[in-house]
């Protein structure tokens, strides 16, 4: 088997190939060897970018975290809160793999830079999709509110993603649930 770290983008393919997985089956379907053989890399090959399941998952995880604050980004810059919820849910149902691996503290390693670095900007731009909301129309301190606005589309991301609202269209739950919350 040929090992492709000089043709190509090896880890972003092996993160690509691992998302996809966790998306069908969850973590625990992810095998670093049936990734590397999905690549058509030696068994190592991963391991050389990795280490092991936990430096995947926390690299998945990192990513998920940069593409949630891209994907926040021009709703945030526009002032718009409820498209802000509504980019969050959008981003968990597109990215299910990213998703179910971004708030698992058991798979990853909290104290890596980059997973520190991309989970900062995400949460930036949620703290600031609050932030945006003008004083009377928060009730409560402005760390519940942020809290609560979270746990809301958080909760109907992962909801859908369950099926659990396999019926319901998210992103209108998510606009919903951001105009009853804050009007």
């Amino acid at each position: 088997m040929a090992d492709s770290y000089h043709h190509g983008d090896l880890r972003a393919q092996l993160l690509t190939a691992a998302a996809g997985e966790v998306a069908r089956g969850g973590p625990d379907s992810v095998s670093l060897r049936a990734l590397a053989r999905e690549a058509g890399v030696t068994h190592g090959a991963p391991a050389h970018h990795f280490g092991d399941r936990r430096g995947l998952f926390t690299a998945l995880a990192a990513q998920g975290f940069g593409l949630l604050a891209d994907a926040l980004a021009d709703s945030v810059q526009a002032r718009d809160f409820a498209r802000t919820a509504v980019d969050y849910v959008a981003f968990a149902v597109a990215n299910p793999g990213h998703y179910a691996v971004m708030f698992r503290a058991d798979l990853l390693d909290g104290a890596d830079a980059e997973l520190q670095q991309e989970e900062t900007r995400a949460g930036d731009m949620l703290r600031a999709g609050v932030g945006m909301l003008p004083p009377d129309r928060v009730a409560i301190p402005v760390e519940q509110a942020r809290q609560v606005a979270w746990a809301i589309v958080h909760g109907i991301a992962s909801l859908y993603l369950d099926g659990a609202l396999r019926h319901a269209d998210p992103a209108a739950l998510a606009r919903a649930a951001a105009e009853q919350l804050f009007g």
